[in-house]
């Protein structure tokens, strides 16, 4: 009888123990506990990523831009999107300086994902140079910061317009090609806003909560097509020139300040979890540390909590704008 009551405390040492050590790993996080295994126990973006065909839109900013750097270090072929054709030679010119890819290994493509009459032809210019594409990043699409009482209205069909109907309508032309190819991976670059509400972004977290729902229906619908995964990036905030092209209270007016940006994660962390979770087939990684990190569990499992803390949270985002520093610079870790 005694043998057994050790056993038992033993075991519940055990498993006390094993709590506490989870704890500790979510209070250092940057990122899900699912995609942090994955980093460390699953597959390599080394090993899954090279050679694929990989198309990344939005590749001449921030998250895109790095992804890409990323990319070509691998020894992945890359078809590169966006707006600015100028800038996407900038960035293809560094991918071929830091790897070993060739000239014909990256295709810069012009798209503006408004147009989606050209979305079409733009997926058929990549087969015709590659003749597949085994990945799509969505990763193109502006944030916002306005109070909704501020906005026009043409500024939320603006958004909608480029970051949920361009989004889905260039998916549709390349997830025609995965489903005859009965393989590939749509990834889609949405936010822990698509998870949460915020002030200051309700078009910009509207657009994104339409992602979320558009994604995990598309999901459903492809369960005859095993091998085609479709995964869901949801960055906190990143260091990137996203501020700098916010829509703000009307499509004619930019934001005259941005604001210090060290405070948030880093670039290129975000690009690694993002291909991390890529290589892992993560259907939805939560990229971000704490507090944003926190209050999407929160807002999962104890969304009365959620709603509490972020009324309190928000309050101080408004001020801080206001106040004319970064929104979220006063609960966001200092990045040394």
């Amino acid at each position: 009888m005694a043998w057994g009551c050790a056993l038992c405390l033993a075991l519940a040492g055990g498993a006390l123990l094993a709590l506490l050590v989870q704890l500790l790993r979510w209070l250092r996080a940057d990122g899900d506990l699912t995609l942090l295994w994955a980093e460390r126990w699953g597959k390599k973006p080394e090993h899954e990523l090279r050679g694929k065909v990989v198309w990344v839109t939005g590749a001449s900013s921030g998250i895109g831009e790095e992804l890409t750097y990323q990319l070509a270090k691998l020894g992945a072929l890359l078809a590169i999107s966006a707006r600015r054709e100028d800038e996407l030679q900038r960035v293809k010119k560094k991918c071929l300086q830091i790897s070993n890819l060739s000239e014909n290994d990256i295709l810069v493509l012009r798209l503006d994902l408004t147009d989606r009459s050209t979305h079409e032809a733009a997926t058929n210019s990549v087969l015709k140079h590659f003749g597949k594409i085994d990945v799509l990043v969505n990763n193109g699409g502006r944030s916002q910061r306005s109070l909704f009482v501020d906005t026009n209205l043409d500024v939320y069909n603006a958004i909608i317009e480029l970051n949920y109907l361009g989004t889905i309508s260039l998916t549709k032309y390349v997830l025609n090609h995965m489903i005859q190819r009965k393989k590939g991976k749509i990834v889609t670059v949405s936010s822990v806003m698509g998870i949460m509400g915020a002030p200051l972004a309700t078009g910009y977290c509207a657009s994104k909560h339409a992602l979320q729902g558009f994604f995990n229906s598309l999901r459903t619908e492809l369960t005859d097509y095993p091998e085609i995964s479709v995964i869901q990036i949801c960055p906190g905030p990143v260091q990137s020139q996203i501020i700098q092209n916010v829509f703000t209270e009307n499509l004619a007016k930019s934001i005259e300040n941005s604001g210090d940006q060290s405070h948030k994660m880093p670039t290129d962390r975000c690009a690694r979890l993002t291909l991390v979770s890529v290589a892992n087939d993560v259907k939805e990684a939560w990229i971000s540390d704490h507090p944003y990190l926190a209050v999407c569990y929160l807002w999962q499992y104890a969304p009365t909590w959620a709603w509490w803390l972020m009324n309190r949270m928000g309050k101080r985002r408004i001020q801080n704008f206001k106040s004319g520093i970064d929104a979220d610079a006063s609960y966001s870790r200092k990045k040394k």
